[in-house]
C-alpha cells in the first residue's frame, strides 16, 4: 500500500508539473519608440544644417556653389581644364586642405594637417573627403560645404571639430598617382 501511496504521489506530482506554464511578462517593452525619436532629431537637425549652409550660399553671391548628388555645396576656386582625369578606386591622391566651421573660425589650416595622401576606396576617410576627391582633377582647388553627418558626425574628431559640426573645407588635389590597373584602361 505504501508503494502504491508513493506511486500515486509520484504521478500526481508529475501531471501537476506538465500542465500549461503561465506566459511571464516582459521586463521591459520595446516599441521602438527610441529608434523614431532618433531618426526625428537626425531630420531636423540635418534640415537646420542644410538650411544655414543654403543661407551662407545665398550670402556669398560672388562664388557659385554647386550641389551635389551626395549631400553637400562646393565651388571651384581653382580649375584645370587641361586635365580631363579623375581619380578612380586604387589611384593615389596628394591633396591638402583646411577645416573651418561655415563662415566662422578656421579649426584646422592646412599647414597644421601638413600633405596628405589617400587610396581612392582602399581607405577610410571622412566621407565628404572621399566624395569631394572624386569630383576633382589634378591642380585643382574646391571649396566644400559638408553637413555635418558626412563631415566628422556626431563624434566629432575627437580633437578641435565638436559634435555635430557642418565644416567649409578647401581642398587642393595636387597629384593623382594611377593604379596599374587604370593606366591599362587608358591605352
Amino acid at each position: 500500500m505504501l508503494k502504491r501511496i508513493a506511486f500515486l504521489s509520484i504521478i500526481f506530482v508529475t501531471v501537476l508539473s506538465c500542465g500549461q506554464q503561465e506566459a511571464r511578462k516582459p521586463v521591459s517593452i520595446s516599441t521602438g519608440s527610441f529608434l523614431k525619436e532618433s531618426v526625428e532629431r537626425n531630420k531636423a537637425l540635418i534640415a537646420k544644417e542644410e538650411t544655414m549652409i543654403k543661407k551662407y550660399i545665398k550670402q556669398d553671391s560672388t562664388n557659385m556653389y554647386i550641389a551635389s548628388k551626395n549631400g553637400f555645396w562646393y565651388r571651384y576656386d581653382k580649375k584645370s581644364p587641361q586635365e580631363t582625369y579623375f581619380p578612380q578606386k586604387g589611384d593615389t591622391l596628394t591633396y591638402e586642405f583646411n577645416a573651418s566651421k561655415i563662415a566662422g573660425n578656421i579649426i584646422y589650416n592646412k599647414e597644421e594637417i601638413g600633405t596628405l595622401e589617400y587610396v581612392v576606396d582602399k581607405q577610410q576617410i571622412v566621407p565628404g573627403l572621399r566624395f569631394g576627391l572624386q569630383l576633382m582633377k589634378k591642380g585643382e582647388t574646391v571649396t566644400f560645404l559638408f553637413p555635418s553627418h558626412i563631415a566628422y558626425g556626431y563624434h566629432g574628431d575627437n580633437k578641435k571639430i565638436g559634435t555635430n559640426i557642418p565644416i567649409q573645407s578647401t581642398i587642393t588635389l595636387l597629384d593623382i598617382k594611377k593604379d596599374n590597373k587604370n593606366l591599362e584602361t587608358e591605352n
